[in-house]
């Protein structure tokens, strides 16, 4: 039961990292088809970078503290590539910059997006696995 809890949390984690990213991501469509300024684009992103940064590392602290080693070492890189750019300062959107970069900013979101539903795809693998093992 308490590796089915484990699961159930992880995929919560997730649900909710993705939920972050596709709301960046739809802030900078809003961007491209001129539906928002890049001021209320750049306040927007900013305002979950921080939450999403904190997610990732939460997540992966709590694969490590579960025993969930494969887990951890797939989280590994986005929390890595996440504190890079944290340490760079360069998780912020700049306002200035970013009709400029708003095609780099998709990008790294798309990525982000492709790499957390690989982990929520494994995550319900083995949610449905231990579920299935608990009966």
């Amino acid at each position: 039961m308490g590796d089915l809890l484990d699961w159930i949390i992880s995929f919560l984690f997730l649900a909710t990292l993705i939920i972050i990213v596709i709301y960046q991501l739809t802030c900078l469509a809003d961007l491209e088809f001129d539906r928002i300024n890049p001021y209320d684009v750049s306040s927007r992103i900013n305002r979950m970078v921080l939450p999403e940064f904190g997610l990732q590392g939460l997540l992966c602290l709590y694969y490590i503290l579960t025993g969930h080693w494969f887990m951890a070492v797939l989280s590994l890189p986005h929390l890595f590539y996440n504190i890079r750019l944290y340490m760079k300062r360069e998780h912020l959107a700049d306002v200035t910059e970013l009709y400029n970069t708003y095609k780099w900013e998709q990008k790294k979101r798309v990525y982000k997006i492709g790499h957390i539903a690989l982990s929520i795809f494994i995550t319900t693998y083995w949610l449905i696995h231990s579920a299935l093992g608990d009966i």
